[in-house]
């Protein structure tokens, strides 16, 4: 029954808007770029397509899509055009020679391949014209923008010194403490006579009292007579969690808040925070360099879009 009423619902609609069946839905003007059109639908097109793309983000990301779409679409015309006019050519071999490397890297048959992009709602030969427009941007890119990149020895040195957790350094600290034990028979009338005890000398470490003096003087870790709560180089990890998070978020020569842990009540006073190295430079040399890379690429890539743009005769409708 339903069948029959959605096919009545349908000759209705076409009973109120008839036209011959070979006719087309008629797409407007969205953009006009160097006199060539952009229409409506392909707007629509690729507005559905963004959609799609920020379907995770969250729903302050998701305004402008539209007028974010027409963006990408002039962009890309622009770039079909400087493809035209540098005359940059990608054969047939090129793309088929893309598709085995792509299916390859993959360890995907021909059917493999079809049936993923099946899945996605695309078509073997869609997919072929895709890649080859990839693979002419790619060329334009190398053409235009790669080949006036260069990245440097001082560069790549510095990104290494600041991303040296990334390479296997952990972060290495000094640091003190005072150690107040709490007697765990005592309950809560003894945690609470540590607490203040432990509020009163944190006062006068934040006030500027010597620190070594200050563990030496209160301090119930038996070792800080003599080295002043000194808890020598340590990683994060080596120590108790309580500890360890609490120092991580410190900045060298400032001191904590009480911090209690299962031993007792602690006040900690990071001297230094250093980075450890881990793998060597030359190791890693060759990774730094595609990173930054391709990051000046594409920056340079987003600046002469901007001034391609800029030189564009553009009309949006």
């Amino acid at each position: 029954m339903s069948k029959i009423l959605i096919g009545i619902t349908a000759l209705a609609l076409l009973a109120l808007h008839p036209y011959p069946a070979t006719a087309k839905p008629v797409s407007g003007i969205a953009a006009i770029v160097n006199d060539e059109i952009i229409t409506t639908q392909e707007l629509d097109k690729e507005y559905l397509q963004l959609q799609k793309e920020a379907d995770k983000a969250p729903v302050s990301d998701k305004s402008g899509l539209r007028g974010a779409a027409l963006n990408r679409l002039v962009e890309k015309k622009l770039i079909e055009q400087k493809i035209r006019e540098l005359d940059i050519k990608v054969t047939d071999e090129e793309v088929r020679l893309a598709i085995e490397d792509v299916k390859k890297q993959n360890n995907l048959t021909q059917e493999n391949l079809e049936q993923a992009l099946a899945a996605q709602g695309m078509t073997f030969a869609q997919y072929r014209g895709q890649l080859k427009e990839q693979l002419e941007r790619l060329r334009l890119m190398s053409q235009e923008v790669r080949s006036k990149v260069q990245v440097g020895e001082r560069e790549m040195r510095d990104y290494y010194q600041a991303n040296l957790a990334s390479y296997g350094g952990s972060e290495l600290y000094s640091a003190r403490h005072i150690f107040l034990k709490v007697d765990k028979k005592g309950g809560a009338e003894e945690l609470a006579k540590a607490q203040a005890r432990a509020a009163e000398v944190l006062a006068k470490a934040r006030a500027g009292e010597d620190f070594a003096a200050l563990a030496k003087k209160y301090s119930d870790d038996p070792a800080a007579a003599k080295d002043g709560g000194d808890l020598g180089t340590f990683k994060r990890t080596d120590m108790l969690p309580e500890i360890g998070d609490t120092v991580a978020a410190l900045k060298p020569g400032e001191v904590s808040a009480v911090v209690q842990s299962p031993a007792g009540l602690h006040i900690i006073k990071l001297e230094q925070k250093k980075q450890e190295a881990g793998r060597p430079f030359e190791e890693v040399k060759d990774a730094i360099e595609d990173v930054l890379y391709k990051k000046k690429s594409d920056e340079r890539f987003a600046q002469w879009v901007k001034e391609l743009r800029a030189g564009a005769a553009i009309e949006l409708r």
